[in-house]
């Protein structure tokens, strides 16, 4: 039977109350079930929630010597939604702004754009890190401009000007800081570089809270049931480094006018003495209300100071990679300690020549490595790509070659407990097959035996060789943070990383590197009471070549290793085997000796010109 026009209507009409009903429902459902709005109205009315915030944890060197600590700031809070009504003119000259700088702040805090997670029901950042000298004046009168209030905060505070890319800063937490962590909320500060950065958690505490009560009229009247909501604040956890900060301050001065770096590291542990990167600058820049400006005029600067070279900067490693070299060829059997290769005045075959220093010939290893005779490694190295017959082909020994390298510590980062780690470069086959079309072989690459051609280190890595032949074949991660207060460091820094070379094998390296301070390319390094093992390396540059030096000390009770990098500064005994000798001498005797002071005056005027050039 068809259906007529009067039941089709009846039926759009059921449809069309049945839709409303459920819009009704919905919405409803909205606002009472999946909406906070009312409640945040409801609680802001009833209630005020107080954050409190933890103290910071303090940072000290590895003899307890105070390094970071927190001064108190206070904050200008608003709520919007209570600020209605108030005296603007009286508010403006109260804390010292114009009428426009009012406007265009409440119109930065409306706008959700750059207020992620804004709120009108709850407090936000009006006016932030006023001093506590500031703070005294405004206390008086602010409490006649209903809707603000003032929190007390805190901000790093340094007690030298030294160290700065270890400790790094701690700045205003960004939309996207907040949003991967939901501790954090808008004008809340978080480390931004460094050891601030690195261990965050560890740092910055638990926030605790106070919940107070209002009355119909707004006016807070005490705790909600007697405080049993309140959560007093958790302070941050102590750090220990294991920087030295005499160590690290004798570091930055000798570095003055240089562009470059030095790192120490204590080899029976893996923790960094120092870690200076030059030029360099006072901690104290980024931190309080004019961090923003100063952090863009570092960053400006072409000289980068914001850059830590010790662990960003890559670098040939020049004659310092030759230690690497023949331990991986006494391991392979490329080589004994009575191998002897020819040098006159380099390395030659065919067309190929690396020139070398003049000295006798032919060379053994130790003698190698006294005069960082270049053929000596270049034989070396072409004997062990060139060995079909052991290897079955270039590739197969070249990878042989990188699995050595990459034991040491080198080609990958590290892991050191610092934001912005390099890898640095240890070519493979696979790299030489696409550049050279499969057409290499060791004469092609021959440079890589002397940490020249496409070998790339950074200091850090640099330092981990002095350390690693320091103990003869194994290394610790090395770490800046030596101890955290209630807590047990990672296991990454805690155990042992061997190498693929036997130790026998290393006290050959060693017997040569003390031969290069006794009487070879680091004379002066030589230290009276102190057996120094050192290595120097003039790295190749476009202009003028960059001095190296990598070494350790004592000889068989390690308590040091270094390396020095001076960029520009020529040979290596110019610069960096001086300035290694004084910090050895500063670290091992806890002070240098009266001749020693004044070459390391001299030292700290000594100002290598680079330009304005970006580097």
């Amino acid at each position: 039977m068809p259906i007529t026009n009067y039941e089709k209507r009846r039926y759009i009409i059921s449809l069309v109350a049945i839709a409303i009903v459920l819009i009704y429902i919905i919405r409803l459902l909205s606002l009472q079930v999946f909406s906070d709005d009312y409640k945040k109205y409801a609680d802001s009315n009833a209630f005020q929630k107080k954050i409190q915030y933890p103290a910071r944890g303090l940072i000290t060197d590895r003899k307890g010597k105070l390094l970071v600590y927190n001064e108190p700031v206070y904050n200008i809070m608003v709520v919007m939604n209570e600020q209605i009504g108030v005296d603007t003119m009286g508010l403006c000259q109260t804390i010292g702004i114009t009428k426009q700088q009012y406007i265009d702040r409440m119109a930065e805090i409306k706008n959700t754009k750059l207020n992620y997670g804004y709120s009108k029901y709850t407090p936000q950042l009006f006016i932030g890190q006023i001093p506590a000298k500031e703070f005294s004046i405004l206390q008086e009168k602010l409490f006649r401009f209903k809707g603000f209030s003032i929190e007390k905060r805190a901000i790093r505070h340094y007690a030298t000007s030294y160290a700065a890319h270890v400790l790094g800063d701690v700045g205003e937490v960004s939309p996207a800081e907040i949003d991967s962590d939901n501790y954090y909320r808008r004008g809340d500060y978080i480390g931004k570089l460094g050891v601030e950065k690195s261990y965050e958690k560890e740092l910055r505490g638990i926030k605790g809270v106070k919940v107070m009560v209002r009355d119909a009229h707004g006016r807070i009247k005490g705790h909600y049931q007697d405080g049993k909501f309140d959560r007093v604040p958790e302070p941050g956890r102590n750090l220990t480094l294991g920087i030295d900060r005499e160590l690290q301050a004798l570091g930055e001065r000798l570095m003055q006018g240089k562009i470059g770096s030095i790192v120490a590291i204590e080899p029976s542990t893996g923790e960094i003495l120092c870690m200076v990167s030059s030029p360099t600058f006072d901690p104290h820049l980024l931190s309080g209300a004019d961090r923003g400006r100063n952090y863009q005029r570092l960053s400006a600067n072409p000289h980068k100071p914001l850059l830590n070279r010790a662990i960003m900067g890559q670098y040939p490693p020049g004659s310092t990679f030759k230690t690497s070299q023949g331990l991986t060829f006494l391991q392979e059997g490329i080589i004994g300690p009575g191998t002897y290769y020819p040098c006159f005045h380099g390395f030659w075959h065919g067309r190929t020549h690396v020139g070398c220093h003049g000295h006798h010939s032919p060379v053994e290893l130790n003698f190698a490595i006294q005069t960082s005779c270049n053929s000596y490694f270049c034989w070396g190295f072409y004997n062990m790509i060139m060995s079909k017959k052991k290897y079955g082909s270039y590739g197969n020994a070249l990878t042989r070659w990188k699995d050595y390298m990459v034991s040491m510590g080198f080609g990958y980062r590290l892991g050191v407990d610092l934001p912005g780690e390099k890898r640095g470069l240890i070519p493979n086959a696979q790299y030489y097959d696409k550049w050279y079309n499969k057409r290499w072989n060791a004469l092609t690459i021959i440079s890589d035996a002397i940490g020249q051609g496409e070998v790339m280190l950074t200091p850090l890595q640099v330092a981990n060789l002095g350390a690693t032949i320091a103990n003869r074949g194994y290394y610790y991660t090395p770490h800046i943070v030596k101890k955290i207060q209630g807590r047990e460091l990672d296991t990454l820094y805690t155990h042992r990383r061997y190498t693929m070379v036997d130790g026998k094998n290393y006290n050959y390296i060693v017997r040569g590197m003390r031969s290069a301070v006794l009487g070879g390319t680091c004379k002066s390094a030589n230290l009276p009471g102190i057996e120094v093992c050192g290595k120097t390396g003039t790295a190749q540059n476009r202009g003028q070549d960059h001095s190296v030096f990598m070494g350790f000390a004592p000889m068989n009770n390690p308590k040091i290793a270094l390396s020095v990098y001076v960029e520009n500064g020529g040979f290596g005994a110019k610069f960096a085997v001086p300035i290694g000798g004084l910090m050895i001498e500063q670290y091992i005797n806890g002070k240098l000796s009266e001749s020693s002071q004044a070459t390391a005056e001299a030292f700290a005027h000594k100002i290598i010109s680079y330009g304005t050039r970006q580097r």
